[in-house]
């Protein structure tokens, strides 16, 4: 009943822990002895879960478009809360336990009913949103989003009555307590404090924070970041915030998903079968006998063997163990004899030796090679919105040349055609370098509707895209093409044939659909899994298509 995937979400009631994660799963676990209890499951991966506030129900937000009522401790379904049009990302339970409310990446709350009936929507934030919480008295509900905001809302009338603007900058998390403060966790690593009036920040990290959780009895505030680090926070009666502990997290954890226990221990997601717990009084961590997921997060031809590697950090050459990086890894770039990796710690690493290359501040998100008259270069996308430049040396060694500051958001894909550089961010922006001298030649604003997750190269000069969205877009000189994929769930990856004549992508759902580029038209859709397509490649011996999916398995498409 344990995981097979990364734990997204942890969820605590005393005896009880619940976790959900990116393997559809839904479980329950004794606090005691870290044993499971029950499991239920989702169509999709599961984004959150909350206990109420009685301990009786859970609910759990899926990427399946629904949120799920369970009853406890034996997991029955109770209720389904539908009507979303994209990914669930947090439901709560109101504290008088009468109602759910959910929240979700279509840019809409709903307020449900316990029996799945749905009351009433709130609209009004303009980017995905990604966390919410109930007020005391369940008077009002709080939101975040990636449009730099929190909202006040009122859950009788659904009316929008206040909207605090976080200088535009992207916000995960927020939390409250007994007075009403609410605390917010952004993607420049502060913490925000609302009270009555504009924001007041903290710095905090020096990452984007990804988790707030906090403890009314203790007064105690828990932040976990991007920048791999846990802190916690004593809260005062005027709102001041001092840190009382700082730890850097172990490789396998997550900085997604905590939750504070009974015993004011710490659990937190991890990327292995269970989750993970701190002790800060104590200052140590209880990680024995997890075991780190196989799945696989990227895929590359290299030298004529296909490799894989994924959240436990280990190199596979076809099918068989090589080396391990020690941590999650999300790319795979084959440059000349070289293989280079990276991850959530930041560190870029040639992967079949396992050495350490370069050491930066965020998780490495993707790669590309960059071939110029004057010499090879790689380009690497980062967490934080910076596109790292190094020189490959007549060694094959590389040297770092430039860092340069695009976005403020995460970067997920990078292409090159001629001298031009092309990457796109999970803000929907896109932009184009000139290789050159690394100049910005033009950007553009909310490219695709939805985060955009890949690109790749489109003929000499063009660039193709991907995203949530679920659109295709073409991107050539002053001129952009838009095509609907079959896709039903987010398009995560993309790859272009050798000779520009295919494209392929894959989709959450464990889809692929294959793209002529002569004809403009989708030519193959199947699905090879239940389990997510994680990366693409292409074989250039065997002139074929390979996909692995977030279960470790590959799938060939000729």
């Amino acid at each position: 009943m344990k995981h097979s995937g990364p734990i997204s979400s942890v969820a605590s009631y005393y005896p009880y822990v619940a976790t959900g994660g990116y393997d559809n799963r839904v479980v329950l676990w004794d606090a005691h002895t870290k044993t499971p209890v029950a499991r239920s499951m989702h169509d999709h991966l599961v984004n959150h879960c909350a206990f109420s506030q009685d301990g009786q129900m859970l609910v759990s937000a899926s990427s399946d478009y629904t949120a799920r009522i369970w009853e406890l401790p034996t997991l029955r379904l109770l209720a389904v809360l539908s009507g979303h049009q994209d990914d669930v990302d947090m439901a709560a339970f109101s504290n008088d336990k009468k109602f759910v409310a959910t929240c979700a990446l279509d840019r809409a709350i709903r307020i449900f009913h316990l029996n799945g009936t749905c009351l009433r929507t709130l609209r009004g934030h303009t980017g995905n949103i990604i966390s919410l919480l109930w007020s005391a008295n369940d008077d009002y509900l709080f939101s975040s989003s990636v449009d730099g905001t929190v909202r006040k809302w009122c859950a009788e009338t659904g009316r929008e009555l206040d909207c605090y603007d976080l200088d535009g900058v992207r916000t995960d998390t927020i939390a409250i307590d007994a007075q009403g403060r609410i605390f917010a966790g952004d993607d420049q690593g502060r913490i925000g404090i609302i009270e009555n009036s504009r924001p007041r920040y903290v710095s905090a990290h020096k990452a984007g924070i990804k988790k707030l959780v906090y403890c009314d009895q203790a007064q105690m505030l828990v932040s976990l970041s991007y920048d791999r680090s846990l802190a916690l926070w004593k809260i005062g009666d005027d709102a001041s915030v001092t840190e009382l502990r700082r730890t850097s997290m172990p490789a396998m954890v997550w900085a997604r998903a905590a939750a504070i226990l009974a015993d004011a221990t710490i659990a937190v997601g991890t990327f292995g079968n269970r989750y993970a717990i701190y002790d800060w009084r104590q200052d140590t961590w209880d990680t024995e006998d997890i075991e780190v997921n196989e799945g696989a997060n990227a895929i590359a031809f290299h030298q004529r063997g296909i490799y894989t590697i994924g959240d436990a950090g280990l190199l596979r050459k076809d099918g068989h163990a090589i080396m391990s990086m020690g941590s999650l890894c999300n790319f795979l770039l084959s440059s000349s004899d070289r293989l280079y990796t990276g991850g959530q710690l930041g560190q870029l690493f040639e992967a079949i030796s396992g050495t350490l290359i370069y050491q930066h501040h965020s998780p490495l998100n993707c790669a590309t090679t960059i071939r110029l008259d004057n010499g090879d270069f790689i380009a690497v996308g980062t967490y934080t919105g910076e596109i790292l430049i190094f020189a490959v040396q007549v060694d094959q060694s590389l040297r770092f040349e430039a860092e340069i500051q695009v976005y403020q958001n995460a970067i997920k894909g990078l292409a090159c055609a001629g001298h031009r550089l092309f990457s796109v961010c999970a803000s929907t922006d896109i932009a184009w370098h000139d290789c050159r001298d690394w100049r910005l030649i033009a950007k553009r604003k909310h490219a695709h509707e939805k985060i955009v997750n890949a690109c790749c190269r489109f003929g000499d000069n063009g660039f193709a895209s991907v995203g949530r969205d679920r659109t295709l877009r073409i991107w050539l000189e002053g001129a952009q093409e838009t095509y609907q994929t079959p896709h039903a769930h987010s398009v995560k990856c993309l790859c272009a044939s050798a000779d520009g004549k295919r494209l392929l992508t894959g989709s959450y759902g464990g889809t692929l659909a294959e793209f002529d580029s002569a004809t403009r038209a989708w030519t193959s859709f199947r699905k090879p899994t239940v389990a997510g397509i994680s990366a693409i490649a292409y074989d250039t011996t065997n002139h074929r298509f390979l996909a692995t999916s977030y279960d470790g398995e590959i799938h060939i498409v000729d």
